[in-house]
């Protein structure tokens, strides 16, 4: 059969896309990540969420946290340099006869630094099939950036910054948070704030109080303020990661605002980022996995 689910499965969300053949058909998502589900309620949330989908033989394809120690099967990390997504995936175990469920393990690094990632080999494996002769950066803006050096098929390393979570946590529970808001987004205070952070990244944690004190002071525009919040975080990022996208040709891949963003302070500094789709990147991935024997 012709008829498959690709399944992205996060930590927080569920992600599922009806497939015939390469062609992408209906998408449904819920809240069902990882994080609050148990090994043996992973089966029961994709029937529940696509279990429609199913008259028959299914085979499933799933790369992201259901993979993790707390998934629903562990896929062991492999160690790069390898190709982002390799035979053999992880068979998860399904109570429903009819699935046939596959899991694309992470990827880890013990040095030049330890480092892990899952559910980005995928896209970077997505990049690779939409742009098969790419040598370069993959960087891959979220919650746990990663920053991938690609080279002849391969991830070569990778560096993970924590800046999304930082800002979560800085924006919602520091008192920045008085001192922000909004979804407005002010360009010139975020390239500003990239520039700081770049020249002088020790100096980040005195320049974010500066955001609280130019709202006290001078009644700063709150969208300002957090524009150089995401400027500082980003500008720090790009420091820490230098060795990775210096001189390198880079594919950004993520939410299309974080995108136009991390694009937007790549250009600051001399380069010139392409830009595609994380959701369309997953489900190139998905398909090159599904292909492996």
């Amino acid at each position: 059969m012709s008829g498959w689910i690709a399944v992205d499965w996060g930590t927080t969300t569920l992600r599922a896309t009806r497939m015939d053949g390469a062609r992408a058909g209906e998408t449904r998502e819920s809240g069902d990540g990882m994080n609050g589900l148990s090994p043996e309620a992973f089966e029961p949330r994709l029937l529940d969420l696509a279990g429609d989908w199913i008259d028959g033989p299914t085979e499933i394809v799933v790369c992201g946290m259901a993979g993790a120690r707390q998934g629903w099967a562990e896929a062991p990390y492999r160690a790069v340099p390898c190709p982002p997504v390799a035979a053999p995936l992880t068979v998860a175990r399904s109570a429903d006869p009819r699935l046939s469920v596959r899991i694309v393990p992470g990827l880890s690094q013990r040095a030049p630094h330890p480092d892990v990632m899952r559910g980005e080999e995928t896209q970077i494996a997505g990049i690779l099939r939409e742009v098969p002769e790419f040598d370069g950066v993959a960087c891959l803006p979220g919650t746990h950036a990663k920053w991938a050096h690609v080279s002849a098929g391969e991830v070569v390393s990778f560096r993970t910054a924590m800046t999304g979570e930082i800002f979560g946590l800085l924006s919602r529970s520091s008192v920045l948070r008085h001192s922000l808001g909004g979804n407005d987004w002010q360009e010139a205070a975020f390239l500003e704030a990239v520039s700081d952070a770049l020249a002088r990244p020790e100096a980040l944690s005195a320049r974010l109080f500066e955001i609280r004190a130019a709202d006290l002071l001078e009644e700063q525009d709150p969208a300002i303020g957090r524009s150089r919040l995401s400027g500082l975080l980003i500008g720090a990022e790009l420091a820490a990661t230098k060795p990775w996208w210096l001189g390198r040709d880079v594919i950004v891949t993520g939410a299309p605002a974080l995108s136009q963003a991390y694009a937007a302070a790549l250009r600051s500094v001399g380069l010139a980022p392409r830009i595609l789709s994380a959701a369309e990147m997953t489900l190139a991935g998905l398909k090159t996995a599904k292909d492996l024997p």
